[in-house]
């Protein structure tokens, strides 16, 4: 009955000089009636090409500023992630599929430390063939040792520990690109004891009780991830060297000399949990917890990780309190209150997010959402994108296009609603995961239960600057802050 009473509006309109505007006014009305989607308001376009990576590498300097210690991001399998001897260091790149199957395995570690499987007392860490700890992983380059020594770590806000691969492997070392490091080389090497209350940290970062080793009584390590990889090592202290001008001495970390597992030919971990031994606490006397940083847009375009405030955050961003989760101290809680699909809130009972909570995770891949909440949105996107024809599925992705006969793809826009009043659109290189031209992905999955904590990962990071004020108690948003 709505559809005749818009056209009889029109008609007592139409003249010479309101022609025009009725039709703009008609056409708008109409397409609201589309399950609410207005394609001109809430729909946008995006070039297929922008969401397709290059096969060399573009780097950038936007975000790496001067008034802070700021790192260079690049994702580890992309062609950034150069290569220091290209003959002696080989690595094959994962599929799509064994990406994804690999963040599955890192999901479900998350999830278990819901219950007692949380913590492990077995240091003697067992010696199996692991995958990657996580498969969509981005690297910074730090120093350590004196001189320093350049390695490339996978940096993670939902581990503590720091650690690299260290001679003279005792027992194993995985291949990496650059030299192992040694620390017998380095003047600001040592150990740390069996009985300093340090060694005693090690428990709540890594889950596992510290061992000790019966000739030194060095401090022993060993932590364990979710898809089997390993590091076993002495615990140390060391300079570690971000920039030309930001080292920290006695900086502790893992020196392992048993390693196992495909870490995409990186030297270790840069832990940015909330544990006492994470870099963020390290470090808090110089940048009082403050951290940034924004994933680039495809593996051949280049990010940036920053310390400190520097001159504050830019007005662009905007930012929501950080909440408690009771799925371990080393993550950052979200609270989100909704989902938006093509400018309208998605039906979903607020008990939904409430019930689960959710973490931010710099390691996690694919956005985990409870299952209510995911066909939610899923259904709502299929309603949008109905115009495209569909693809198989790919792993854990269910709704996919085959988008090879569109050089230009319109889509509803998805925004995250954030207790705080923040509401968050995502680019499109955050909603999408592209295997290929012929099957592109809605970059979402769902929990198998309402209950299990929900994940915000790295691919709806991508291009947005993400501020970390945790003595602020607050995680912060603004868009467009890297290429």
């Amino acid at each position: 009955m709505a559809t005749p009473s818009v056209h009889s509006s029109c008609s007592f309109l139409a003249n010479k000089y309101l022609i025009s505007f009725c039709v703009f006014v008609c056409v708008n009305i109409l397409s609201s009636l589309d399950k609410g989607f207005a394609l001109s308001t809430h729909h946008t376009d995006v070039q297929l090409s922008s969401l397709l990576p290059a096969s060399t590498c573009s780097s950038s300097t936007r975000g790496l500023d001067k008034k802070k210690a700021s790192l260079k991001v690049v994702h580890r399998h992309g062609p950034c992630s150069k290569k220091s001897k290209p003959n002696q260091y080989k690595t094959t790149t994962p599929t799509h599929t064994q990406i994804l199957q690999q963040d599955q395995a890192r999901v479900d570690s998350i999830h278990a430390r819901k219950g007692d499987n949380l913590r492990q007392t077995d240091t003697s860490i067992p010696a199996k063939s692991g995958s990657v700890v996580g498969s969509g992983n981005y690297i910074v380059t730090v120093g350590l040792g004196s001189p320093a020594k350049q390695l490339s770590l996978i940096f993670d806000t939902g581990s503590d520990l720091t650690w690299t691969q260290c001679r003279p492997c005792v027992k194993s070392c995985y291949k990496q690109k650059e030299p192992i490091f040694d620390p017998s080389l380095s003047k600001s090497y040592t150990n740390i004891s069996c009985n300093s209350p340090v060694c005693s940290l090690l428990t709540s970062a890594t889950g596992n009780t510290p061992g000790c080793s019966s000739g030194t009584s060095t401090c022993i390590y060993g932590i364990q991830y979710g898809d089997n990889s390993f590091s076993v090592g002495y615990f140390s202290k060391e300079r570690l060297t971000l920039t030309s001008t930001d080292y920290f001495d006695g900086f502790l970390f893992g020196c392992g000399q048993n390693n196992q597992g495909l870490f995409g030919g990186s030297a270790g971990l840069l832990g940015l949990g909330r544990n006492k031994i994470s870099l963020v606490e390290q470090s808090a006397q110089k940048y009082s917890r403050f951290f940034s940083y924004c994933l680039p847009s495809t593996s051949s375009a280049t990010g940036y990780l920053s310390f400190g405030k520097g001159g504050g955050p830019s007005n662009a961003v905007k930012f929501t309190p950080l909440s408690t989760v009771s799925e371990g101290g080393s993550f950052y809680g979200l609270d989100v209150v909704g989902i938006n699909v093509g400018g309208r809130r998605v039906s979903i009972p607020a008990s939904v997010f409430s019930s689960s909570g959710t973490i931010i995770d710099s390691g996690t891949v694919i956005t985990r959402l409870p299952a209510t909440a995911y066909s939610a949105l899923r259904d709502a996107f299929k309603q949008g994108m109905k115009s495209y024809p569909q693809a198989e599925k790919l792993s854990i992705l269910d709704t996919c296009y085959d988008l090879s006969g569109s050089s230009t793809v319109s889509y509803p826009k998805i925004a995250f609603a954030f207790s705080g009043g923040l509401t968050l659109d995502l680019d499109a290189t955050g909603i999408f995961y592209v295997a290929s031209a012929s099957q592109v992905c809605l970059a979402f999955a769902g929990n198998s239960d309402d209950s299990d904590i929900a994940i915000f990962g790295n691919v709806q990071q991508k291009r947005l600057q993400v501020v970390y004020d945790v003595a602020g108690g607050k995680v912060g948003f603004a868009p467009a802050g890297c290429p």
